[in-house]
């Protein structure tokens, strides 16, 4: 029997059912980094409750955690075969800034051969995939092992009470892999597999000066201003090589062998091309270290936000009060984030000078992950992109952060394998994202395929 003609076939006739689904997640406005998005995020988890009982699950339940709620599901199909776990998340990104979308964010659009929206891709869209690969084996009666799927609320705000809620429901989580679509290949004609991905630390800064705003003309040269303050302390914190210069910041660091850069450095980039996609005349980091490496198993300081004083239309001669910043580091392997922002909290409130106060307030974090790529679970993912894009799909560490990662292998003890096919093109968390039509239906036919490849498996645990 020819089931990929079949796949082909049945994704044909379901495709405007499939995009309408998207399109009811995509509708409804999950950010979870804003409270008055709350009742959208419990909106958005009965929808996905409503998606996942059409599937027929055996079990759909929206489950309380102390922040956003829980989605979980599950399709039993025998004992004696292995179960999957898949894992998504139903929260998305601000939108903002809204003048630089071409279409409304939450109204999703295709168009020149793309779906355009918050959320098209991370992770409403790659998320939904695997309901849609599900959806088929079970029409076609071929599912081959147990499926659960668990989509929380807050991942891009650090995944807070996911820990807690896997604590609390080890059994109900048991599993003999997580899969999860969140992340991105090397090109859509280049499969990649992400086989690791980098923590994070993230802080809000907030810099105080005089009791009040002043007239900048009178108490301009005498008084510390906390912009300039802030920009000088944020200035030191990397130096000419782009090294990171916090004390015992490297400590734990791993030094990547000869053997993975020399790999690393078969992968196939066009630095050129890199460099035009984003309008820059040259690339810039750590001096030593190619840009994939740099993005890949390196680890960062960024500034993702600064803000204080007078922002408004015209002039404000102020010397303002306060300024404010977010900043964020990219971690690798054997950093551990909350040892990390303890450094950088220690370090900046060491080197403010008495003309102002600082407070650093640690906002989220986790730890890195790297996924061993001669498990059978890998090789069966491996396998399914091989089937679905015509070529064996490349092992590539990669610079994002899924911080709930690391937590499933702490607190489940199960690796997971991260089936990503996003584009860097795709514009995740920023205006006008969007996700190549064909690739989303090449990403449902890999993941069928996966499942296909654990059945051939004996054994795949």
């Amino acid at each position: 029997m020819n089931y990929r003609m079949e796949l082909s076939e049945y994704l044909s006739k379901n495709k405007q059912r499939i995009f309408d689904e998207l399109f009811s997640l995509i509708a409804i406005p999950s950010v979870s980094a804003k409270s008055e998005h709350k009742p959208d995020m419990q909106k958005c988890a009965k929808r996905w409750q409503e998606l996942l009982k059409q599937l027929g699950m055996d079990r759909v339940e929206v489950m309380p955690t102390e922040g956003n709620p829980v989605v979980f599901a599950e399709k039993r199909v025998g004992e004696a075969v292995p179960t999957v776990l898949i894992y998504g998340h139903y929260d998305v990104m601000p939108v903002e800034p809204l003048e630089l979308w071409n279409t409304n964010p939450f109204e999703a659009v295709v168009k020149d051969g793309k779906i355009w929206a918050r959320g098209a891709d991370d992770d409403k869209g790659q998320s939904l995939m695997h309901a849609k690969a599900v959806e088929y084996l079970l029409s076609d009666n071929t599912l081959p092992c147990n499926v659960k799927f668990i989509l929380e609320g807050e991942e891009e705000i650090g995944s807070g009470s996911l820990e807690a809620f896997c604590q609390a429901n080890k059994e109900l989580l048991k599993a003999d892999v997580i899969l999860v679509s969140d992340t991105s290949m090397l090109g859509s004609d280049m499969p990649s597999i992400t086989t690791g991905l980098r923590g994070l630390a993230y802080w809000q800064v907030e810099v105080t000066g005089p009791c009040r705003d002043l007239h900048s003309g009178i108490f301009g040269g005498a008084v510390a201003n906390p912009i300039n303050e802030l920009c000088k302390l944020i200035a030191s914190m990397t130096d000419e090589q782009g090294r990171i210069a916090v004390p015992g910041f490297y400590d734990d660091v791993e030094n990547v062998s000869p053997d993975e850069r020399a790999a690393m450095a078969q992968i196939p980039f066009d630095e050129e091309a890199y460099k035009q996609s984003l309008k820059i005349e040259q690339v810039q980091g750590e001096k030593g270290y190619s840009t994939l490496e740099r993005t890949g198993i390196r680890p960062t300081f960024d500034v993702c936000g600064i803000w204080g004083g007078y922002t408004g239309e015209g002039a404000k001669t102020v010397l303002p009060s306060k300024a404010y910043a977010k900043l964020s580091c990219r971690l690798v392997p054997h950093q551990d984030h909350v040892q990390i922002g303890l450094l950088v909290k220690k370090h900046l409130e060491s080197i403010a000078p008495k003309s102002i106060t600082i407070d650093v307030t640690p906002i989220h974090g986790g730890d890195s992950y790297v996924c061993p790529v001669d498990m059978p679970w890998y090789k069966a993912a491996e396998a399914g992109y091989t089937k679905a894009f015509g070529k064996k799909p490349l092992p590539v560490r990669r610079g994002g952060s899924i911080p709930v990662i690391a937590t499933f292998e702490k607190v489940l003890g199960i690796k997971t394998v991260l089936m990503g096919f996003g584009l860097e093109s795709n514009a995740i968390h920023s205006p006008n994202e969007n996700f190549p039509v064909d690739l989303y239906f090449k990403g449902i036919t890999a993941i069928v395929e996966f499942y296909r490849e654990v059945a051939a498996q004996t054994p795949v645990r």
